[in-house]
């Protein structure tokens, strides 16, 4: 099985081996962008039988130690100090135990809110983007300002579906998914 966890690499232990190839980029979770992880199962390679563009052949890269071409210094060296910051909080379950608090407590305020509806069922909720919409559009320019005087920036949902989306990947502190909390429930009580 293949996997794309861009947006939740490194944000909670979920890698078995279930996946035989995890593709991931490194910049939600991980480090700046420019730099992208592939954990690749043993024995996986062996099975390729066409021939592919050697910047395109995981077997050429895995044979050069990951240094068949310039890596980016930048991005690799930030993504160290990442990893090692996620070490020193207590590694992945420690991390993954606070990114659950943070979607608890949003989504449980988008349950419980009348004036907010999310978009995703229940079962396929996202830990580290939530989306949700205003019940009533004619509330759209008090909680964007109420959002603003907050100093929250950044919520505005995907181009195709509008509403908002609230990114809580590893760096958000829980304090700041309150703050949203906060301005989502004083709607309700201004409502």
């Amino acid at each position: 099985m293949r996997c794309g966890v861009s947006s939740d690499f490194f944000s909670r232990t979920l890698y078995d081996s279930q996946f035989d190839l995890i593709y991931a980029g490194a910049q939600p979770n991980m480090g700046p962008a420019g730099a992208t992880l592939v954990v690749i199962k043993d024995g996986l390679l062996d099975r390729v039988s066409r021939k592919n563009p050697s910047m395109l052949d995981y077997g050429v890269h895995l044979k050069n130690e990951s240094m068949f071409n310039t890596p980016p210094v930048f991005a690799v060296y930030v993504s160290m100090l990442t990893l090692q910051w996620l070490k020193d909080l207590g590694g992945l379950a420690a991390i993954g135990e606070a990114n659950q608090r943070k979607a608890n407590l949003l989504y449980s305020e988008i349950e419980l809110n009348p004036l907010f509806n999310g978009y995703a069922l229940k079962k396929d909720r996202s830990l580290m983007n939530a989306t949700f919409t205003l019940a009533e559009q004619s509330l759209k320019d008090s909680f964007d300002q109420m959002c603003q005087e907050a100093g929250i920036s950044g919520l505005a949902g995907h181009r195709s579906v509008g509403g908002y989306r609230a990114s809580l990947y590893n760096a958000l502190p829980l304090e700041s998914v309150g703050v949203l909390v906060d301005v989502m429930s004083e709607l309700e009580k201004k409502a």
